[in-house]
């Protein structure tokens, strides 16, 4: 196996024509450098010098492993630098995952930030439901994943996984602006055992928060149609044709569209993120940064009564 150092030290004999000499400008001692020549010799099954009494005399397979070998020590070179530019984070990829919501509210103003402090590095997004894309992350091919979780739900990761909170959300109660309710800020749950729903698909984490909320107020929901997109959902309350509990980040305002909070007991969904323990990549760091950052904005901006926007679960 031919090395960096190999080629190195028969180009300096080569300069020198000396063992001695490309020692001492090595920093080696002249045994050193001829048990280097010997095995590389060996290893190659070729002569590369032809040994006199006070000098040596390059072969021609010297000569052509120093020609060749300053293409590779270059192109090391080169290599060595780029992998300090990665390791500084001024060069890189990021494989970000998120659900779209947080795409939505959380990740643009995270993501415009980052490109502008690291202009050289790639960002790529894959969105879906924190189940579809585990797998991309346990297999590496994410290195962050933002994830939510509901009260009512209990979640756990996998052991090499760690969890981040990012922010947490009030579930807000979305009302047509004629319902008799409308008028006022809060609603107890017991009050709306007999109002026609509007949920999220049967298996997602929202809907059976839904679910467990009303079992604890002792009657189950009447849900007469279902979309995994909040805008449809509000769209639909906006209609008139049933109310809603969603997240604040997937609140759409839109006329005909009141919300309220529901009294004694706010549910909540929380906004975490995912990285595996083992992950090294340098821009993780700023990415994390970045998100607590966006998410303490978009957490100001609904505590501060701007209307809360977003799309899908």
């Amino acid at each position: 196996m031919i090395s960096p150092l190999h080629i190195q030290t028969v180009r300096e004999v080569v300069r020198t024509g000396s063992f001695a000499d490309a020692a001492r400008n090595l920093g080696y001692t002249a045994s050193a450098v001829s048990q280097q020549v010997a095995a590389l010799e060996r290893a190659c099954g070729l002569l590369l010098f032809e040994r006199r009494a006070r000098s040596v005399r390059p072969t021609s397979a010297a000569f052509l492993l120093v020609s060749k070998g300053n293409d590779v020590l270059s192109a090391l070179d080169t290599l060595e630098r780029e992998l300090r530019t990665v390791a500084s984070g001024e060069h890189g990829a990021l494989q970000l995952g998120s659900f779209p919501t947080a795409s939505a509210r959380i990740l643009p103003g995270m993501l415009a930030e980052l490109s502008r402090v690291r202009p050289g590095i790639e960002i790529t997004l894959s969105e879906g439901e924190p189940d579809e894309l585990l797998p991309e992350l346990l297999d590496g091919d994410l290195d962050l994943q933002l994830v939510y979780r509901y009260d009512l739900i209990p979640r756990t990761w996998p052991a090499r996984i760690v969890e981040t909170p990012v922010m947490d959300e009030d579930l807000v109660l979305c009302v047509p602006v004629d319902h008799p309710l409308a008028g006022g800020r809060t609603v107890r749950l017991r009050e709306l055992r007999s109002e026609t729903w509007i949920a999220s698909r049967p298996e997602s984490a929202g809907a059976q928060a839904l679910l467990r909320l009303c079992g604890t107020a002792g009657f189950t929901p009447n849900i007469a149609f279902r979309s995994n997109d909040y805008a449809v959902v509000c769209g639909l309350v906006g209609c008139g044709l049933g109310i809603a509990l969603v997240p604040a980040l997937g609140c759409v305002p839109r006329p005909g569209l009141r919300t309220l909070r529901l009294s004694r007991r706010t549910p909540r969904r929380h906004v975490t993120v995912l990285r595996r323990v083992t992950n090294t990549n340098p821009l993780v760091k700023d990415a994390m940064r970045g998100l607590t950052e966006a998410a303490r904005s978009v957490q100001a901006e609904i505590c501060g009564g701007a209307g809360p926007g977003g799309q899908r679960e």
